[in-house]
């Protein structure tokens, strides 16, 4: 972290909500809040809050928000090529200029290994992932013969919920054309992702894509191969690792997820949401900006807000 702040100024100073006057109230979503600014242009800011278990968690992660946005804005960049992307412009480390798309109401999700819900529901005996057959013999963590999609519903309220491909298409939930279209660009989008990850030595583990549709052109929208939307291993030692069952050390939001574990929370009925510790907070914090470092190949620089309604007042009016 720049030598600029402090600890306690780091985590005094997490962007948690956003009020903008004279603009409508903002869509709330976990992480961002969405600002319409005209028929057709959405500000995105991204916040610092943190989700896990679709639940929002009571403490912020400092940074996180502009970790967030400016990955996701060098990576849509390195897959622009593929599909089109929602961005017009990035003039705020938390904020993103967007086209405004009719989303597909259908959560991509790729997975090159056996690991996180896809190794959850393997240990539970289960040999089949969202229409998916899957192999038997594998240890988590273990690699896929091939890329698997196992996509999600989008739920509004509560949690996401595993979809087949067939359901998606007898539920109408989707036209077949489209689906064709998506399914084809979440696997190229995938392929190189996982090159240039591999380029920085990482392995891109599984990561989630989101569409919509702007103007009837298929459009990547939300986030991409972020730390929130996705997850990493270190390339080096992956293999010793497997080999003598040893846990690979992850770049992602699961070491959250297990962390709340280890403390009963697994968003279940009648559990309570832990308080998130100073220094765990801030050891988030450091794993955020690790993989940002390591991605980009650039230093993460944190950008401290003394008023920051009022820098988005100049950004978005």
């Amino acid at each position: 972290m720049s030598s600029d702040f402090s600890t306690r100024e780091a985590l005094d100073n997490c962007i948690t909500e956003t009020n903008i006057s004279g603009l409508p109230a903002p869509y709330k979503g976990k992480v961002r809040e969405v600002y319409q600014l005209d028929n057709d242009k959405l500000g995105i800011v991204v916040t610092d809050r943190i989700s896990a278990f679709d639940y929002i968690m009571k403490q912020a992660i400092p940074f996180k928000g502009q970790i967030l946005n400016q990955l996701a804005a060098f990576s849509f960049e390195k897959v622009k090529d593929i599909v089109a992307t929602h961005v017009i412009d990035v003039p705020h480390p938390n904020v993103t200029i967007a086209k405004k798309c009719d989303p597909v109401p259908i959560e991509v999700v790729i997975r090159g290994y056996l690991t996180g819900h896809a190794w959850r529901v393997y240990k539970s005996g289960k040999r089949e992932l969202c229409g998916v057959k899957l192999p038997e013999g594998l240890k988590e963590h273990d690699k896929f013969p091939t890329p698997i999609l196992t996509p999600a519903t989008k739920a509004q309220e509560g949690h996401d919920e595993d979809i087949s491909e067939e359901e998606i298409l007898s539920r109408e939930i989707v036209e077949p054309a489209l689906w064709n279209e998506i399914k084809n660009a979440a696997f190229a989008l995938f392929e190189q992702g996982t090159k240039v990850a591999a380029e920085q030595g990482l392995i891109l583990v599984d990561t989630k894509y989101e569409f919509g549709l702007y103007n009837g052109e298929l459009t990547l929208i939300d986030e991409v191969h972020t730390t929130d939307s996705s997850r990493y291993f270190y390339l080096h030692g992956y293999e010793e690792r497997q080999a003598q069952d040893e846990g690979q050390k992850q770049l992602s939001k699961e070491f959250l997820r297990e962390w709340l574990m280890e403390h009963d929370f697994q968003g279940l009925e009648g559990q309570t949401l832990p308080d998130l510790p100073d220094e765990f907070r801030m050891e988030v914090y450091r794993r955020y900006a690790e993989l940002f470092e390591m991605l980009t190949g650039k230093k993460f620089e944190p950008t401290l807000e003394k008023d920051f309604n009022k820098t988005l007042e100049g950004i978005l009016k």
